[in-house]
């Protein structure tokens, strides 16, 4: 290949991926929106704001499917190489942990229509604020991805420590009134599966961030140790 044709060749992968980075951002956007709403919807026990992140499921699946055939279309056109492969492979990956970040914010909004007819055991504190941890996380692992951050991906592990913490108090908080009143056991049950949803959204954000790492880097680290 002639330095012309290779020169050609970079500048329209750079266009492509560049495009792929937009609709990956975009797909960033639509799964932060759907924990906020999840969350909203449990709080205030809102079961057309519950459906309304149920059937927006759709949409995240559909951009995932997008993403992932434009990437394999670029693989088999431009044919990248090292690095360039790697960006390529990254963000394959990464549409996959926002896809199951999705599956989990509407197993939350779920969770609503099976609670909504009933008084809150509770006042929501600590599942909000995972929540609000959760969409940063997301937010800065693409973030990262964009801008090739390393320091920026590793900030995205510390806070996945303070979810981890967060979780830690509502599993016991609720653990101690389930045993207080056991009349309580079912919903109990249903809002830990909440915070253990979010938690792992942080865990999927967190693998963003690692991919991240390798990226730049060449490294593979556990940001979880």
């Amino acid at each position: 290949m002639s330095n012309s044709e290779f020169s050609e060749r970079k500048v329209v992968y750079e266009e492509k991926m560049g495009h792929l980075q937009e609709r990956l951002q975009h797909m960033g956007s639509l799964v932060e929106e759907s924990i906020a709403r999840s969350i909203e919807a449990l709080k205030k026990q809102d079961m057309d704001l519950a459906q309304a992140v149920i059937d927006a499921d759709d949409t995240i699946d559909d951009l995932e499917e997008e993403i992932e055939e434009k990437c394999l279309e670029v693989i088999a056109t431009q044919q990248p190489m090292a690095r360039d492969l790697r960006r390529v492979a990254t963000l394959f990956k990464m549409v996959n942990d926002l896809e199951r970040m999705a599956d989990y914010a509407t197993s939350i909004a779920k969770i609503t229509l099976r609670i909504a007819d009933q008084p809150l055991i509770k006042p929501l504190v600590d599942i909000p604020r995972m929540a609000v941890l959760s969409q940063k996380m997301v937010k800065q692992a693409l973030d990262a991805y964009v801008r090739q951050d390393v320091d920026l991906a590793i900030s995205v592990g510390q806070d996945d420590d303070e979810v981890d913490k967060l979780f830690g108090q509502i599993f016991r908080e609720l653990l101690t009134i389930m045993m207080e009143n056991p009349k309580t056991i079912t919903q109990a049950t249903h809002l830990l599966f909440a915070g253990r949803w979010l938690e792992r959204i942080s865990d999927h954000a967190t693998n963003i961030a690692e991919e991240v790492i390798f990226l730049v880097t060449g490294e593979k680290k556990n940001l979880n140790e």
